[in-house]
């Protein structure tokens, strides 16, 4: 857990893995887009194997413009993009990802040429398969899951980025994707002390990634989040989602819903099998 030292936040760990340093890596990738306009994340003072101490952030009361201004703020962090799906943050020096179940990150020579490619591969069949190996799924449900991925892979699930990751796809050869918190429920999006704050809130505790912006959104969807429509507005006048987006959201909460079957079981199950039927 971590520990509180007035205005920092310090976080230990055995120095098995890398984490420390991927987080730090994760909050700095991030912290990049600050100068456009995106959202705040704590900031970083050390970080090692054993031990990162960052910023803490004094949280305020939520609010419905504070909401809109979270959401245009993510929206160019996304738009500040990523060289590949899957891509770690540049200077993350553990390709096992974040998290003892953690998918791990994607090189560049194993890039997808397609959002639907990737999320099939890296996320819901990586997980499907732990998940069957362990008998929590069955033949019937492995072979569910192989006809979402075979639509994924065939680019049937596939949708447009937001409008400012698409403009900056179309400007920059560098960036394929968004630029993702890659973690993002409630509890890592936290409002401001300082109501009048630009961005209306702050980042903590990411798993940095380059994904599709949707998927960050329907995270952020799958537990709930104060003036939640509000978030998404802010997000939506700023950088105009596809068409259709509602309809997705599931489809996107397909991974953290496998992950947790991964890590907790229970109740996620079935949650997940159901979500999962809608796109068959």
């Amino acid at each position: 857990m971590p520990t509180f030292e007035h205005d920092r936040v310090v976080k230990t760990h055995p120095g098995t893995t890398d984490e420390l340093l991927c987080e730090a890596a994760g909050l700095q990738w991030l912290a990049e887009a600050e100068a456009d306009g995106g959202i705040r994340c704590a900031k970083v003072f050390e970080a090692s194997r054993t031990r990162l101490v960052e910023e803490r952030i004094f949280e305020g009361p939520s609010s419905p413009a504070a909401a809109r201004r979270i959401g245009a703020a993510l929206a160019r962090t996304h738009a500040a993009g990523a060289p590949w799906f899957g891509c770690p943050p540049p200077g993350c020096p553990d390709a096992r990802g974040i998290g003892s179940a953690a998918t791990p990150y994607v090189t560049r020579a194993q890039a997808a040429s397609s959002w639907g490619a990737f999320f099939a591969e890296h996320r819901v069949m990586y997980y499907v398969r732990i998940l069957y190996d362990r008998g929590v799924f069955d033949d019937h449900e492995l072979g569910m899951f192989r006809r979402i991925a075979t639509k994924l892979l065939a680019g049937a699930l596939d949708a447009p980025e937001p409008a400012l990751v698409e403009r900056a796809c179309a400007q920059n050869p560098n960036i394929t994707c968004a630029r993702l918190h890659g973690d993002l429920w409630a509890g890592n999006v936290l409002y401001l002390a300082d109501t009048a704050a630009a961005t209306g809130g702050a980042l903590i505790d990411p798993m940095a990634y380059g994904g599709h912006a949707e998927t960050d959104l329907a995270m952020l969807q799958l537990f709930g989040y104060p003036y939640l429509e509000e978030v998404l507005a802010g997000y939506n006048d700023a950088s105009p989602l596809a068409d259709g987006w509602r309809e997705r959201v599931g489809l996107h909460q397909l991974a953290p819903l496998l992950l947790h079957c991964v890590l907790f079981g229970g109740g996620y199950v079935p949650e997940a099998i159901s979500c999962a039927r809608r796109y068959l």
